[in-house]
C-alpha cells in the first residue's frame, strides 16, 4: 500500500532519542506515532509532550501496530537485537550508531535486514554534509588518482562527569568500549567511505586521563590492498577539539577540516614525475582549486527524510545500514589488536573478538560514582 509518511517509532528517548522526537516535525515525510523507554520518567516524559502513547519495552512498540519504521536511539547493545526484531515483523530501521558492538551482531543484524527486504539505515549525518558530498565525488570520480595514504585525527574533549552520568557509559559490559564506540563511529565511517577499507591493521588504546575501565584514547596504522597507508587517531583528551580527515592520491588532495574542504590537484601525476624528471629539486606542482560545496548541514533530519523517502519511493540511501559495518570492523579490529599486541587482518575473524569482548566483560568493574544525569549533546540538539 502506498503512503505518503512514514510512521515512526522512536525506541530510547532519554538521550538522542528525544532529539529525534523533537525534530521529528521538520521532516514532512515522518509522523512520529509512539516513543519507548525502559526509564518510566523518560517515556512518560516524551508521551506527554508529544501525545502519543508510550512503552516500556520495546517488543510491545513493534506489536503496537502503529508504526512502519523505528529509530533505535537505546544503548549499543541493544540496536542489533531491537533491530532483528523489527525486521521480523517487516518494520524498517533506522538504527543510531554504531549499528552494533561486534561485527557477529552487526552480520546478524544485516542478514535480517536483507532477509525482510526493508529498509535499513545508520545515522550518520555526516554523510550527508556538503563538503563531505563533494569530497566523496571528487574521489569516487578520480580526480586525486590512485589513494596513497589516508589520516583521520579527532581529538574531543569528555570530562570525568559525563562518564560519572551513567552506569553503562565507558564500561565493557554497559557500551564496549570508550572513544572507539561512542565518539569516533560518525569520523571513522566517513573515513572509510572516502578512503575505502583498509586490509590490516596495528592499533593501541589507552586510558589516559579519565577513570574509567575502557579506552579515551586510540590510534593505529592502516595498510590497503593497493599498498596504501594510513592512520588514524581518536581520543576524549583534548581541548580545544580538532577534526580532520585527509586522502591523497596520485593527482591531489583533498582535506577536510571541522565543516570545511579544501583541495589541490597536481599538474603531473605524482608517479609520472617521480620517474621520469630530470630535475633533482623539481616537483609535480600543485595548486589550491575554488570548490562549489552543495547544500547539506549534515543534519539528522536529512538523515531521516532520506530515510523516510527510501521507504515511500525507494530513494537511495545515504547511509545504507550494511556500511555501518565497516566503523565496527575498524573499531573491533583496533581494540583486538591492542589487546594482543599483534597485526589483525580485515574482515575481524568474529569469534576471536566475541571471546574477547566476553573476557573484557568479565573483568569489567561496578561504577563507584553515577550520578543519573541526561542530557543531549547540546551540539546535536
Amino acid at each position: 500500500m502506498a503512503i505518503d509518511k512514514v510512521r515512526i517509532g522512536v525506541i530510547g528517548v532519554g538521550g538522542m532519542g528525544s532529539g529525534h522526537c523533537a525534530r521529528m516535525h521538520e521532516v514532512a515525510e515522518a509522523q512520529l506515532t509512539c516513543v519507548c523507554d525502559t526509564d518510566p520518567e523518560a517515556a512518560r516524559a516524551a508521551s506527554e509532550k508529544y501525545k502519543v502513547p508510550a512503552y516500556a519495552r520495546a517488543g510491545d512498540l513493534l506489536r503496537s501496530r502503529l508504526v512502519d519504521a523505528v529509530i533505535i536511539a537505546t544503548p549499543h547493545y541493544f540496536h542489533p537485537p531491537i533491530a532483528i526484531e523489527a525486521f521480523k515483523r517487516r518494520i524498517h530501521v533506522l538504527s543510531e550508531k554504531p549499528i552494533g558492538v561486534t561485527v557477529s551482531a552487526a552480520d546478524r543484524m544485516i542478514a535480517a535486514a536483507e532477509a525482510s527486504g526493508c529498509v535499513f539505515s545508520v545515522m550518520y549525518q555526516m554523510r550527508a554534509s556538503g563538503h563531505a558530498q563533494l569530497a566523496r565525488r571528487i574521489i569516487a570520480e578520480g580526480k586525486i588518482g590512485e589513494i596513497y595514504r589516508t589520516s583521520m585525527v579527532v581529538g574531543w574533549y569528555r570530562s570525568q562527569a559525563y562518564y560519572n552520568s551513567g552506569g553503562w557509559r565507558a564500561t565493557w559490559t554497559g557500551e564496549g568500549g570508550g572513544v572507539l564506540i561512542n565518539q569516533a563511529p560518525h569520523f571513522l565511517d566517513l573515513y572509510a567511505w572516502l578512503g575505502g577499507m583498509p586490509v590490516r591493521l596495528r592499533g593501541e588504546t589507552r586510558t589516559r586521563l579519565h577513570d574509567i575501565e575502557v579506552e579515551d584514547e586510540a590510534f593505529a596504522t592502516l595498510e590497503y590492498a593497493n599498498g596504501a597507508h594510513g592512520y588514524l587517531y581518536a581520543s576524549t583528551t583534548e581541548s580545544p577539539g580538532y577534526e580532520q580527515i585527509e586522502i591523497c592520491g596520485d593527482l591531489g588532495k583533498v582535506l577536510l577540516q571541522g565543516s570545511s574542504i579544501r583541495v589541490w590537484v597536481n599538474k603531473q601525476p605524482v608517479s609520472e614525475h617521480a620517474r621520469n624528471a630530470s630535475e633533482m629539486w623539481g616537483s609535480p606542482g600543485s595548486e589550491e582549486i575554488a570548490v562549489a560545496v552543495p547544500e547539506g548541514s549534515g543534519s539528522h533530519q536529512e538523515i531521516t527524510r532520506n530515510f523516510c523517502k527510501a521507504i515511500i519511493k525507494g530513494e537511495p540511501l545515504i547511509a545504507p545500514g550494511a556500511e555501518g559495518l565497516w566503523a565496527v570492523e575498524l573499531i573491533n579490529g583496533l581494540i583486538l589488536s591492542s589487546k594482543t599486541g599483534k597485526e589483525v587482518s580485515l574482515p575481524v575473524d568474529r569469534v576471536r573478538y566475541d571471546r574477547l569482548l566476553a573476557r573484557l566483560k568479565r573483568s569489567s568493574r561496578e561504577k563507584t560514582v553515577v550520578t543519573g544525569v541526561r542530557e543531549t549533546d547540546p551540539q546535536h540538539q
